[in-house]
């Protein structure tokens, strides 16, 4: 489920609903460039675009193919705010850059709208996005959390739902309440990747798939070494999250990779699926381990959940998930699952964002906890506005604390699972 040959992507509904290419042209020889970003996903694709839409020349490395990663697997919801909820980032931060950092999220969701139009990228866009509870506790925090939202940062436009109203948007008994958001939305994240590569080639960036950095050599002329060749840069863009691995040991202590899984039911066709979500909207229950889902453009019900903190995945995977959305949706029970895939997201401790600068040459941006659909983009624009000369937003992402994790690289993640299993026993409360 997690590993692919470097010329082929994960097999995924994703990868089977987009036309079939050629892996681009591999690193070969040395290079030169104003700016070299590790990583193809969308943090890496927007920070080369928005630098090469600023003039700066550059090359970007992805080590298997455009969109491998969580970009090209993810559940595709544009959701507001931060894996870190925003009581806990002011607590962080402080109250004002709190609210500096909710507005960075609407900016965030408002750049992938206008990044779509511009380029004109066909990503099968829907617009709704939904949060549900599943018992009166949760109902309660869903209430709560939206007149926080409206009280503190000003943000009206979500409409709480009790049971009566959330009938119109989602057909199934599991939920009791909701919090609609018609600024959020959803989309193909494949499809969506790959028109910004598409946008960033058409712009000037030089992209090579299959060639992995292997080294880096930091300092104030940066090279990044890969296999048959190297770049030479004036800065060097880190955004390889989960996937970049030990290159620079500093960040990788501070994100653990998580296993998340998501299956695509066979097609359910057109009324089916408008009676399960009349509104079309994405959705997201509010457990720590949560369910999210969603329909594609073709009328199948695309549904996540379950996370793995060992890097095997869950027996069974797809019976598994097929429990988990006819648990949700009992109407499903007769419909078979066509695909299933996971991949890893990188969290944190603090499930805040990581951004920063390491020194004057290297930046870098991981961290986005499962939260990055639209935060990704946000992440590659501060970047792109720093080297630019404007590191004012940069700089509040910046005052964000983070600690390593726990324990090492052999330990870390026993105890995380340790620590897990508390927020999973709470879920069941």
């Amino acid at each position: 489920m997690l590993n692919a040959a470097p010329d082929a992507h994960v097999r995924s509904y994703y990868a089977a609903s987009v036309p079939p290419a050629s892996p681009g042209p591999a690193l070969a020889g040395d290079v030169e460039c104003d700016v070299c970003v590790i990583g193809g996903g969308l943090t890496g694709l927007t920070a080369a675009l928005e630098l090469a839409e600023r003039g700066f020349s550059v090359v970007l490395l992805e080590s298997m193919r455009i969109g491998w990663g969580a970009s090209g697997r993810s559940g595709g919801q544009l959701i507001f705010g931060y894996a870190c909820e925003m009581p806990k980032m002011a607590a962080l931060t402080s109250p004002e850059d709190a609210r500096r950092l909710w507005q960075f999220s609407l900016e965030a969701l408002a750049g992938v709208r206008a990044r779509v139009a511009r380029h004109a990228i066909d990503c099968d866009w829907a617009d709704g996005q939904l949060h549900v509870a599943i018992k009166p506790r949760q109902r309660d925090e869903l209430e709560a959390w939206g007149e926080h939202l409206a009280g503190t940062y000003g943000y009206t436009g979500l409409q709480f739902l009790d049971r009566a109203a959330l009938e119109s948007h989602i057909s199934s008994p599991r939920y009791c309440a909701g919090l609609f958001d018609p600024r959020g939305a959803h989309v193909h994240p494949l499809k969506y990747t790959l028109g910004l590569a598409a946008a960033a080639r058409a712009a000037g960036v030089r992209i090579f798939e299959g060639s992995r950095a292997l080294r880096l050599t930091r300092g104030a002329a940066p090279r990044v070494h890969c296999a048959q060749g190297e770049v030479r840069a004036r800065y060097v863009v880190l955004a390889g999250n989960a996937y970049l691995g030990p290159l620079v040991p500093a960040l990788d202590r501070k994100i653990m990779p998580v296993g998340t899984y998501i299956v695509a039911s066979a097609p359910l066709g057109a009324d089916l699926a408008r009676a399960c979500l009349p509104t079309n909207a994405a959705v997201t229950d509010i457990n720590f381990v949560l369910d999210y889902f969603r329909l594609s453009a073709d009328f199948r019900m695309l549904f996540g959940g379950r996370v793995s903190y060992s890097k095997i995945p869950p027996p069974n995977l797809a019976g598994s998930m097929r429990k988990r959305m006819v648990r949700v949706f009992p109407q499903l029970a007769d419909f078979p699952i066509d695909y299933a895939w996971g991949g890893y997201v990188d969290i944190t401790m603090n499930r805040a964002p990581h951004f920063g600068r390491l020194d004057p040459t290297l930046y870098f941006a991981q961290g986005f906890s499962g939260h990055g659909m639209a935060a990704t983009g946000l992440a590659g624009t501060v970047i792109a506005e720093a080297l630019a000369g404007d590191a004012q937003r940069l700089d509040v992402f910046e005052r964000i604390p983070h600690r390593d994790f726990p324990g090492g690289r052999l330990l870390r993640m026993p105890s995380l699972v340790m620590a897990m299993a508390y927020y999973r026993l709470r879920d069941l409360l």
